[in-house]
């Protein structure tokens, strides 16, 4: 195999957060080191980026370091792992590998936005290993809510290294042949130097339930129910779908599936034979021949978004679908940090209708897809590595997860930050050097850094509104006509009662007059005057800062 030389992990996005997963290894000698990606994810944006559609990593180091990128390689289809692909690929158009279900994903999702060429895939299978540039790179089949995540032993220069994604221990999984135990033993005795590891669930004890206990909860569920029943999950949960379709099978319902990113994968997962034995999903157009106690409706909106089929139907806004009393809303899903405020909006909706709504708090109507500290045990004990660096988690989470490892006797670990060159071996681990590291976002139709979108003078619009102010000064120094002042966001008076419009005109005209007049020819001094006297009077008055622009001309 040669010189043993350093293989190292480079996070752009994942580490201290959940979502927007991209990291690097690399092999060799610093100014020679080649680079394999391991997934390109995206994550959404929250309230201090208002107006921002999704947040996508920052990949200036990859374009800087693209002649010695070997390929990129996707663990599996989940938006925050591969989700960056349709609007990144092309400023790298590097060798891409994927499992079947995640290229037929990304074909999906680019007809779907319009993309007028598809992303070249080589498809790849757990169990295969594949010589990608410098590196070895196996997959093995792991558990998720998801079909075919795979972990990657990724082997350079006699040494090893496990990458796990994201993955749980399901014995039972619903859809696919389920995590591969006995491989990673085969691996923890061929020897791991470093393991590199989600943490999502590190501070929950125990062992996750399985899927199959979900399909059994539904069923009964659904049975109970005397009336329609809806179901919203993750559009990519497959197992999930499966589930839903039997449970409903049992009851003797028909199975309505509604909205488009629900429809593409279930095609997709019928075609790869996900749901075989499972009945054919009927049209939207049908859910209202059908009684009411035979049929579930089975639809994308879990997560309170807003253009999702569930919100139409919460609002009676849907075409085709409408709920009424008496009819039950099972959410099988897990809310995501940031979601809850628009979650709980749509659920209060439907209880204001009367409508039952069953949440994973009050029956096993959802399970995740990241090990529990039980689960973390099982596969430390398969895999023995001698380091182990967290990943996929927040600070609390990466946390725990190294005070767990350092229990299990794994005493070199070390908790990184995106950006961090980590050295996994030889030796031990070591922070080597450092990368830029940061977000675009997807605006619109741009594509772009925040600063460059304007996102963060929206941010200040949103807290403090803003203020116009425009003026005109002849040529010898003297007001031209009145000071127009125009307001956004701001109260019409102040504590006095008096309008915010001549609060302001007064402030900036008391600034522009105390200028002496042979200095008011110049336009940059005046105008600076006239903003600045305006955003101060509306802090003294109000409280707030707000953005302030002032215009300001020469007649």
């Amino acid at each position: 195999m040669g010189a043993r030389s350093d293989i190292v992990f480079l996070p752009l996005g994942g580490v201290g957060e959940i979502g927007m997963n991209l990291g690097l290894y690399g092999v060799g000698a610093e100014h020679e080191r080649r680079w394999l990606i391991v997934d390109f994810g995206i994550c959404f944006a929250g309230p201090e980026l208002p107006g921002v559609d999704l947040v996508l990593p920052d990949i200036r180091f990859l374009e800087e370091e693209r002649s010695r990128i070997d390929g990129i390689v996707i663990t599996h289809a989940h938006e925050d792992h591969y989700g960056a692909l349709g609007y990144l690929w092309d400023k790298l158009q590097l060798p891409l590998y994927a499992t079947p279900f995640t290229a037929g994903l990304l074909a999906a999702k680019g007809h779907h936005d319009g993309r007028d060429e598809a992303i070249p895939v080589n498809i790849v299978h757990a169990g295969e290993r594949h010589q990608i540039g410098a590196f070895d790179v196996e997959l093995i089949a792991m558990t998720h809510s998801i079909p075919e995540a795979c972990a990657l032993a990724i082997r350079s220069s006699g040494q090893m290294v496990v990458h796990s994604g994201d993955w749980k221990i399901d014995l039972t999984p619903g859809v696919g042949d389920g995590i591969d135990l006995a491989r990673l033993g085969e691996l923890g005795e061929e020897g791991v130097e470093a393991f590199i590891c989600d943490s999502t669930n590190a501070m929950r004890e125990g062992i996750s339930p399985s899927e199959a206990d979900v399909q059994d909860e539904l069923t009964e569920l659904i049975k109970a129910a005397p009336h329609r029943v809806a179901v919203t999950t993750f559009a990519s949960n497959v197992a999930r779908i499966r589930a839903v379709a039997l449970a409903a099978k049992e009851a003797g319902r028909e199975v309505v599936m509604i909205g488009r990113s629900m429809l593409r994968v279930g095609e997709l997962a019928r075609e790869l034979g996900y749901l075989d034995g499972v009945p054919a999903f009927l049209d939207e157009e049908a859910y209202g021949l059908l009684p009411r106690n035979k049929v579930v409706a089975l639809l994308t909106g879990s997560q309170g978004e807003n253009r999702a089929a569930l919100a139409r139907i919460a609002g009676d806004n849907h075409r085709q679908v409408a709920l009424s009393a008496g009819d039950t809303v099972i959410f099988s899903s897990r809310t995501i940090p940031g979601n809850e405020k628009a979650v709980f909006g749509i659920m209060n909706q439907l209880i204001q209708q009367n409508i039952k709504v069953i949440t994973d708090r009050d029956a096993l109507v959802h399970v995740s897809g990241h090990p529990r500290r039980g689960e973390l045990a099982q596969v430390y004990d398969l895999l023995k590595p001698k380091r182990v660096v967290p990943v996929h988690g927040e600070a609390a989470h990466m946390q725990a997860h190294k005070e767990f490892a350092i229990g299990r006797g794994v005493e070199d670990t070390r908790i990184i930050r995106d950006g961090d060159m980590v050295r996994l071996c030889p030796g031990p681990l070591e922070v080597i050097d450092e990368a830029p590291v940061g977000i675009t976002v997807r605006d619109g139709h741009l594509i772009a850094p925040p600063e460059e979108t304007g996102v963060q003078e929206r941010r200040k619009l949103s807290y403090g509104g803003c203020v116009m102010v425009s003026l005109a000064v002849n040529g010898k120094g003297d007001l031209e006509g009145d000071i127009d002042v125009v307001l956004f966001g701001h109260p019409d008076v102040n504590g006095d009662e008096i309008p915010f419009e001549d609060v302001v005109r007064d402030a900036v005209y008391g600034a522009v007059i105390s200028i002496p007049k042979g200095r008011r020819k110049d336009v940059e001094l005046v105008r600076e005057a006239a903003r600045r006297s305006a955003r101060y009077a509306v802090v003294e008055h109000w409280g707030k800062k707000p953005l302030c622009k002032a215009l300001v001309r020469r007649v």
